[in-house]
């Protein structure tokens, strides 16, 4: 990391605030020691016995990407019984679905994929782009969480399994992003850039989030690759043995977020998003500092390949 993030401080010994954040925290998100497997092994029993006459005992959010896919095996092994939920937002990959199908046939789930109203998103994203903040990927996220969210309450599900894990997201500048969650900055910029009130898309606000479902409905994310010792690569190995196919890149399942990521985030305010992506695997002994600086030296698109893209 480097001042790319205007809100990174420097100590002493040259040791930054994200790398102080994770000695600080490791300890209480990455719980693979034997207390913490006694702690995982209890809520997948609590998630069985609660779901015992239900036909499904929890909700996973599949993108196709490595953290869910490799949560959705795991989660076979740990013979729960899944509502397996996929958000297509209009921008799939070929290869992203190749891959969801890939998982799905695997671990015999029964899929359910949502389909959002593209003449809305389209919207959505072009008063995004005009907006002009940083965060152009809050379209899709926001979606995609509450959609998987709304899909808990019709059902009945009070567990929601999420693929996000310490080991290889603990870094993260706040100035690079908004909310995901925040719904009334999401239809206000829809509203000033359209004219239009939101419709035919499902939105969560703060007070669903932090309060009404997880208080009044029972709802509880568990993110069960923190009580794992979850390797990026070991999982992507894993995966390759059903047939998985990797991307290039973290996020290479979605179309949007490969162009967002690859070339709108550096071009228009100067944000590498590989830094904080190989800096928490730097943190994680997932990989390491020389190998991490000579990755980012790398060119990360050709101009054919990004001008395809943006004609797409």
């Amino acid at each position: 990391m480097d001042t790319s993030d205007p809100e990174i401080v420097f100590n002493h010994s040259g040791e930054c605030n994200h790398c102080t954040f994770f000695d600080l925290n490791v300890k209480n998100f990455i719980k693979n020691d034997k207390e913490g497997i006694k702690e995982f092994n209890e809520i997948v029993n609590k998630i069985k016995i609660e779901g015992r006459n239900k036909e499904y005992d929890c909700i996973i959010g599949l993108s196709g990407g490595i953290d869910s896919s490799y949560l959705a095996l795991k989660v076979k092994e740990l013979d729960l019984r899944p509502l397996v939920v996929h958000v297509d937002a209009g921008w799939n990959s070929e290869l992203a679905v190749s891959n969801i199908q890939k998982v799905v046939d695997h671990c015999g789930y029964d899929l359910f994929t949502e389909v959002i109203d593209w003449e809305v998103m389209k919207k959505l994203h072009i008063a995004y782009f005009k907006s002009g903040i940083c965060n152009q990927d809050v379209p899709q996220d926001h979606v995609f969480f509450s959609s998987l969210y709304h899909f808990a309450i019709k059902n009945k599900i009070k567990y929601i399994l999420s693929g996000g894990n310490f080991a290889t997201e603990s870094i993260f500048p706040n100035s690079w992003q908004g909310s995901a969650m925040d719904a009334r900055n999401l239809k206000s910029i829809y509203k000033h850039h359209t004219g239009l009130k939101l419709k035919n898309y499902r939105t969560i606000n703060f007070f669903q989030y932090y309060i009404l479902f997880p208080f009044l409905y029972g709802m509880r994310t568990v993110r069960p690759l923190n009580y794992m010792d979850y390797n990026k690569s070991k999982a992507l190995a894993e995966l390759k043995r059903i047939g998985f196919k990797p991307y290039p890149g973290k996020h290479g399942e979605s179309i949007f977020t490969k162009f967002f990521q690859d070339y709108y985030m550096p071009k228009k305010f100067g944000y590498d998003i590989r830094k904080p992506h190989l800096s928490s695997l730097i943190l994680s002994k997932q990989i390491s500092r020389e190998n991490a600086l000579k990755e980012i030296t790398e060119i990360k698109y050709d101009s054919r390949e990004i001008n395809d893209l943006i004609d797409y």
